[in-house]
C-alpha cells in the first residue's frame, strides 16, 4: 500500500478539473461502468465527448441519460465502432477525423474480460487481445495525426491484470492456440496495451514530439458489468460476492484514474496510475509502482513491430 501520494491524502478527485469548455474527448467503451461515468463528468465540465461504441441503441440510450442527468446543452455524440473488427475501427476513425477538429485526449477504455473459452476475431486474433490490444492500437494509430496537431493525449486504462497471469508477451502462440485459459488471455491483452504506451513515448521523444503525452492507467477493483458481459459462470459468480466486499469501489471511482490522465498537467508519463489503496485495487488515486516486465524494451519493441504488421497500419510518428 503506498504511504505517499502526490494528490494528498484523499489521491487525485474531478474536483482539480478546470473547465473544458472547447476541448474534445474521445472515449471508447461508455454505454456503462467506467467509461460512462467519465463521460459524463467530461460533459459537466463543458467538454464535448465523441462515443466510440459497438451498439448503437445502448449508444442511444446513454445519450438520452446523460441529457437527463445533465440536460440538453451537452455535446456528445456516438460513433458505432466494434473494436473486434478492424474494418469497424478504420470506418469509425475515419468518422471521427471527419467530425472533430481536435482531440485533446483519446481514452481508450473499451474492454472484454475474461472470456471462457477461445474465441478468434474476423481478422484472425485471440478475442481479448483483438478488442482490448489491436483494436485500441489501430484507433490510435489513425487518429494519432489530429492528437498531434491538438498538442492532445492518449490515454489506455489497463488493467491490474497485466501482473495476475503470463508475464510477457506468448509470441510463438499469440492466440493461445495451445493452452488456453480465460485470465492469461486476458493478462496477455492488458500487459500488451501497456507496454505499447510505454514504446509510444520512448518514439515520441526520439521523433521530437513531447508536446504529445501517453499514459498508462487502470480503474482497480470497480462495479462494473465488465465480468458479466464476457465471464464464465463461475467468473461472473465470483465477481457478484467480491462486489459486496469493502475491496470493491464504485464506477464512478473506477474513472478517476483515466480522467486524470486526460486532463491532469504536468503528470510523469512514465508512472502508472490507479487506486494506491490496499493491493491497489481500491483507495485514493495516484501513481503506484509498476512492475518490471511491463516495461521490458526488447519485448515491446518486438510486440510493437508486429502489431504494425498484424493490423497493416502504421504509425506516422
Amino acid at each position: 500500500m503506498s504511504t505517499k501520494n502526490q494528490f494528498g491524502n484523499q489521491g487525485w478527485t474531478p474536483d482539480r478539473i478546470k473547465d473544458l469548455s472547447g476541448k474534445t474527448f474521445v472515449i471508447t467503451g461508455t454505454t456503462s461502468g467506467t467509461g460512462f461515468e467519465a463521460a459524463r463528468i467530461l460533459l459537466s465540465k463543458g467538454a464535448k465527448v465523441v462515443m466510440l461504441n459497438r451498439n448503437p441503441q445502448k449508444a442511444e440510450n446513454t445519450i438520452a441519460s446523460l441529457k437527463e442527468k445533465l440536460g440538453n446543452g451537452i455535446d456528445v455524440t456516438n460513433i458505432k465502432m466494434d473494436l473486434s473488427e478492424q474494418a469497424s475501427v478504420k470506418k469509425a476513425a475515419a468518422k471521427v477525423l471527419e467530425k472533430v477538429t481536435r482531440i485533446d485526449a483519446l481514452i481508450c477504455n473499451g474492454a472484454i474480460a475474461q472470456v471462457p473459452t477461445q474465441k478468434i476475431t474476423a481478422d484472425g486474433w485471440e478475442s481479448q487481445m483483438g478488442v482490448n490490444y489491436f483494436g485500441h492500437f489501430t484507433l490510435q494509430a489513425l487518429l494519432f495525426q489530429l492528437i498531434v496537431k491538438s498538442d492532445g493525449r492518449i490515454v489506455t486504462v489497463g488493467s491490474m491484470g497485466y501482473d495476475m497471469g503470463i508475464k510477457t508477451i506468448k509470441f510463438d502462440d499469440l492466440n493461445w492456440n495451445k493452452d488456453y485459459t480465460a485470465n492469461d488471455a486476458y493478462s496477455q491483452s492488458k500487459l500488451a496495451q501497456i507496454m505499447a504506451i510505454y514504446e509510444l513515448q520512448d518514439r515520441l521523444e526520439k521523433a521530437g514530439k513531447t508536446a504529445v503525452k501517453a499514459y498508462a492507467c487502470h480503474p482497480g477493483a470497480s462495479n462494473t458489468s465488465l465480468i458479466k458481459t464476457s465471464g464464465s459462470l463461475m467468473t461472473r459468480l465470483v465477481w457478484q460476492l467480491m462486489k459486496l466486499s469493502p475491496l470493491v469501489q464504485s464506477a464512478e471511482k473506477g474513472a478517476y484514474p483515466m480522467l486524470m490522465c486526460a486532463t491532469e498537467p504536468n503528470l510523469d508519463q512514465s508512472d502508472f496510475y490507479g487506486p494506491t489503496g490496499r493491493g491497489n485495487w481500491i483507495g485514493p488515486v495516484g501513481a503506484h509502482h509498476i512492475e518490471p516486465h511491463a516495461k521490458d524494451k526488447v519485448t515491446a519493441k518486438r510486440l510493437w513491430d508486429l502489431s504494425e504488421k498484424e493490423t497493416g497500419v502504421k504509425w506516422n510518428i
